[in-house]
């Protein structure tokens, strides 16, 4: 029997269902998984760092799916709450899909469903909330720029309405909390890892251009290596 196991991975949801790959597929006695960045060294546990594999993640995203398709939303949206601990509970609720638990197991997994409702509930109405409240101006180049301040990260979920709101106009949407984009070029949405802050501050955008800026960083982005190709990706496979 393995000593148990602290994984880190690198903040993407991803990286967190490779972990989930990883603490399965070897059986491991996980009593956390932490963001890198945030990671923190147990006195007499192992650490080990899982690399994100875009295959591994989808095969445990569609094994979901198939075990408990309404769990994908729970586990999406909690996720994205950002919550601190959020992962060894969507690790625990996970494993309970696939798991019999016992009674005192299921006690603990009650009281960890409930809260993960709450979450999900919560990220939901912060979607919303943002959807209703974000205003856009447009940029000299005609792209649609709007900056926002969610209490969660919710940039991913909001895409969908901007691109039926907004279907013939290129848009970025900026977290300045988080300091990332989406970006709309009327085909795709893509997240682009990017400061604007000074855009959102600069006063009028008639005089602005925002496709240089974003041209630069999907170069960018596509030349680096593929592992640093992941850490930017938010969304699920």
């Amino acid at each position: 029997m393995e000593n148990v196991k602290i994984l880190r991975y690198d903040g993407s949801l991803n990286g967190f269902l490779c972990a989930v790959y990883r603490a399965f597929e070897s059986k491991l006695r996980v009593i956390d998984i932490q963001k890198i960045e945030k990671s923190q060294k147990g006195l007499f546990t192992e650490v080990e760092t899982v690399f994100t594999d875009i295959n591994k993640a989808r095969r445990v995203w569609t094994g979901i799916q198939k075990k408990n398709n309404v769990a994908v939303k729970t586990i999406y949206f909690s996720f994205l709450s950002e919550t601190k601990g959020i992962e060894i509970q969507l690790y625990k609720y996970i494993c309970s899909l696939y798991i019999t638990s016992s009674e005192d197991e299921s006690e603990e997994l009650h009281a960890i469903r409930i809260k993960l409702y709450q979450y999900a509930g919560m990220v939901s109405r912060e979607k919303l909330r943002i959807e209703s409240i974000a205003k856009f101006r447009v940029s000299q180049d005609d792209i649609y720029f709007s900056a926002v301040s969610p209490h969660y990260d919710v940039l991913p979920l909001i895409s969908k309405y901007y691109r039926s709101k907004f279907p013939h106009k290129e848009f970025v949407i900026y977290d300045l909390k988080r300091r990332y984009a989406i970006y709309y070029d009327l085909e795709t949405t893509q997240i682009i890892k990017l400061d604007l802050s000074h855009i959102h501050t600069s006063g009028p955008l008639s005089n602005t251009t925002i496709q240089p800026l974003i041209t630069t960083e999907l170069i960018a982005h596509h030349i680096t290596s593929h592992a640093a190709h992941f850490y930017s990706q938010k969304t699920a496979v």
